[in-house]
């Protein structure tokens, strides 16, 4: 299936490591200008040159950007203009907030949360809407968590911006639409992180287990019987942020190889 997707121009947040670079090194190699920000310079160089080698795409660049910074934030979507000549696609994204539970978090734990997983999108996506329209159209896709579809056990703040995401995308999904612009929200489950390698040790070290015990039984929980990889996310990604993706917006979905049970 051709996606697509060259000559088209994306801007990828958070995007040194993990989902974000996943997404972006697949955009590569589908033939699109790749623009990646996040708040470390020296791994962005390194992802860029890595993007470059493996995708044979020389069309990527980066911003350093702290996204919970308005200002930093039309500076990169500046950049990224300069860079590619225009916004086609924006891949939000943005690390996870501490785990805890209630009685955990001050009022500027949450703040920073929501600064983090809720307003840097919004920030995002307002500056992003308006280039997007004078395109034509455009894709915006919103990376969550699973969450999104069942809670998370001491994930309190994780699971309360994850939902806002959800329903901003389906509010904007109607605003957007008439100018043929697309908007999704995409779940990892257990993707083979270092996030998830983080909230996996810490969980060893309530339980005073090793890592490896730990993973094993969280993997014996998920049907398929392992962690996914990040390429697999990123092939789920890119398919929504393409040409092929036409008529699927406002839409939540996780790719979790079947660990999440609720049927909505």
């Amino acid at each position: 299936m051709d996606l697509g997707l060259k000559g088209k121009t994306a801007l990828v947040v958070a995007a040194s490591k993990g989902l974000g670079k996943a997404t972006a090194l697949q955009l590569a190699k589908e033939g699109a200008s790749v623009h990646i920000v996040s708040r470390d310079e020296q791994a962005l160089k390194q992802t860029r040159d890595v993007i470059i080698k493996e995708s044979g795409n020389d069309q990527v660049a980066y911003s350093v950007c702290d996204i919970t910074d308005a200002q930093a934030i039309n500076q990169a979507i500046e950049a990224a203009k300069q860079h590619t000549g225009s916004i086609d696609i924006l891949v939000n994204n943005a690390g996870g907030p501490p785990a805890g539970k209630l009685m955990d978090f001050a009022d500027e734990q949450w703040q920073q949360a929501f600064e983090l997983n809720l307003l840097s999108f919004v920030r995002f996506i307002r500056a992003v809407a308006p280039i997007m329209k004078v395109n034509g159209g455009g894709h915006i896709l919103n990376i969550a968590s699973s969450s999104i579809k069942q809670s998370i056990d001491n994930l309190l703040l994780s699971n309360t911006f994850r939902a806002g995401i959800v329903g901003l995308a389906k509010s904007l999904s109607q605003e957007l639409a008439p100018d043929n612009i697309l908007i999704n929200t995409l779940g990892p489950g257990k993707i083979h992180t270092d996030r998830v390698d983080q909230l996996d040790q810490k969980t060893a070290d309530h339980l005073g287990k090793s890592l490896d015990d730990v993973q094993q039984q969280s993997q014996a929980s998920i049907p398929m019987g392992r962690y996914g990889t990040p390429e697999e996310f990123a092939n789920m990604a890119v398919f929504l942020c393409s040409s092929a993706n036409s008529y699927v917006t406002g839409q939540a979905f996780v790719v979790d190889g079947g660990m999440v049970k609720s049927i909505g």
